[in-house]
């Protein structure tokens, strides 16, 4: 069985879902090397976290935007958690939602996708900054 880790770090994007998978395919090319194994996607960090989902049509992407923003808005006067601003709790509670980590099978060689899948960043901060990834693979 064969082991690749990786840190990347991705630049800078802003408030919204990102897809990223060129990225990682780019910054990963070990992936090349499996038969087949799987890959996890981690990201390190609260107030961002990663998806798979429609990769073809950015309306998808701007309809997670809506439907997170109104699920879970700003400004909640019973929000405690306001230290950073008031997008803080909710980029909090956006990440918890919908987790700090993808797994995808590699099948000879490449990310074995469903049609149309990809990775998004989904960044939840008005300025969230560069956020890091761990990417690890294995198998054979």
């Amino acid at each position: 069985m064969k082991l690749f880790q990786k840190e990347i770090r991705l630049r800078e994007k802003r408030r919204g879902f990102h897809l990223i998978t060129h990225e990682i395919i780019h910054a990963f090319p070990e992936i090349a090397q499996l038969n087949a194994g799987m890959c996890q996607v981690f990201i390190q960090h609260t107030s961002a976290s990663l998806t798979i989902n429609e990769n073809a049509d950015p309306t998808v992407r701007k309809d997670f935007e809506m439907y997170f923003n109104k699920s879970v808005p700003e400004n909640d006067p019973d929000y405690e958690h306001d230290y950073e601003g008031s997008d803080d709790m909710p980029a909090h509670l956006k990440a918890s939602l919908l987790g700090s980590s993808v797994m995808i099978p590699v099948k000879n060689g490449r990310f074995a996708f469903g049609t149309w899948q990809g990775i998004y960043l989904c960044e939840h901060r008005d300025a969230g900054g560069p956020r890091s990834l761990i990417l690890t693979a294995w198998g054979s």
